[in-house]
């Protein structure tokens, strides 16, 4: 099968639908099919095509959130390029930009179209919004996601139950909707992958002596994360023991901000602000981590806490749809409602080494349903039915339009 991926996020480009789209593209491929990607290039202007990796770049501008870019929606030049490919089918990861391209393109070779929605852009409308016309934005961005996914995707794949109750419930979703929860290379992550040489080097650079117990966050250092949450309850867990820390990996737009609350409360080394980290290094910092913590709602799955997993660290994670199918309460890690009952279950796992090691086993064991074999062979599924349906399409249409001609005549 011939593919194309279509997303605005890509490597070197770091977030959870880069990952997503370059482990997609990578298992694919070792299923025997070929991959094109087509994203955004860091250039304004010029284009970037590289032929060995079939990888192809468009000119895009800021967008003024993170560093992502906004592409041409019709890059002319490149058109017959794209078309050379002969693609069998579209897969698009993103409802703008690169993604309205996938759609004309689609449109215009007549190719079926398959979306998966990642991201819930009503959590994110602040950034362009500044809390002015937040009710209006969410309602355009409501419509502009239902037009997108219902009227033109053929086929549309969800990671979890929450976006496909988002979609059927409030969206009212007519089409079908595939929940394939996104998968990782989950190899990268195992124990016996990770060089202990590596682990206690990033020890020294942290300064992270043996009797330290880490609490480990990975992301976006931004408001919709909530990591104001794990902040202020970290000045009630080392209060009642004071080895306990808390790793911070990622930047954003509010990391001077967690800086200076942790400073306020007095917490100094307690919280460790590391920045952003290579993707090649990630896996490192999950094993000098005992625990991961996560407060934030907007995920659509939390890939974070598979990697953790795989990692054979516990999750500790707030009651959110994202997460569940992945994390079971007191089976491979806990769920908490509020800070009282987070403060209660880090320390928990801090003083029993017998439950925690149990929770870190069944995480490790649950982590392996997240393979990005498993994940591309769901998704092929999917790009069949797609292909198929859009064949009796054709053959209804061109049935429709001899039976008008015979009539016309």
């Amino acid at each position: 099968m011939r593919i194309g991926l279509f997303t605005d996020s890509y490597p070197p480009y770091i977030n959870g639908v880069s990952t997503s789209v370059a482990m997609l593209k990578k298992a694919l491929e070792k299923q025997g099919h070929v991959v094109y990607v087509v994203t955004v290039s860091n250039h304004a202007l010029k284009y970037e095509y590289n032929e060995k990796e079939r990888i192809l770049k468009i000119p895009g501008i800021p967008i003024g959130i993170y560093d992502y870019r906004l592409s041409r929606i019709y890059p002319v030049s490149m058109i017959n390029k794209m078309r050379n490919w002969k693609l069998d089918i579209i897969h698009s990861h993103t409802e703008f930009g690169i993604g309205i391209l996938a759609r004309i393109f689609a449109k215009q070779f007549n190719l079926p179209l398959v979306h998966t929605y990642h991201t819930l852009y009503e959590d994110y409308t602040h950034y362009i919004t500044h809390g002015y016309f937040d009710k209006s934005s969410k309602k355009i961005v409501e419509y502009l996601t239902k037009f997108y996914c219902d009227k033109t995707a053929n086929e549309l794949i969800v990671p979890t139950n929450k976006i496909y109750k988002l979609f059927k419930d409030k969206y009212e979703f007519t089409k079908n909707i595939h929940i394939i929860p996104t998968g990782i290379e989950v190899e990268r992550f195992f124990e016996e992958n990770i060089d202990k040489k590596d682990v206690e080097l990033l020890r020294k650079k942290l300064n992270i002596k043996k009797k330290d117990f880490i609490i480990l966050f990975v992301g976006r250092l931004a408001e919709e994360k909530n990591v104001t949450f794990l902040i202020n309850a970290h000045k009630k867990i080392v209060e009642q023991n004071k080895n306990i820390r808390l790793l911070i990996v990622g930047d954003g737009p509010d990391r001077e901000k967690y800086e200076k609350l942790a400073k306020s409360l007095d917490l100094g080394d307690m919280v460790i602000f590391n920045g952003k980290a290579a993707w090649e290094e990630i896996p490192i910092y999950y094993h000098v981590s005992n625990i991961f913590a996560t407060a934030s709602k907007s995920e659509t799955q939390g890939l974070t806490v598979i990697e953790a997993m795989a990692s054979g660290i516990t999750p500790i994670c707030i009651k959110d749809e994202s997460f569940q199918g992945t994390v079971t309460d007191e089976l491979n890690g806990r769920i908490f409602e509020n800070e009282e009952q987070y403060v209660k279950q880090v320390l928990e796992l801090v003083n029993d080494n017998n439950l925690r090691t149990r929770y870190n086993s069944q995480a490790r064991i649950q982590a392996e349903h997240f393979s990005s074999k498993a994940y591309a062979s769901s998704v092929v599924e999917v790009y069949n039915r797609a292909i198929k349906d859009k064949q009796a399409e054709y053959r209804f249409g061109f049935l429709s339009k001899i039976i008008k001609k015979i009539k016309g005549e």
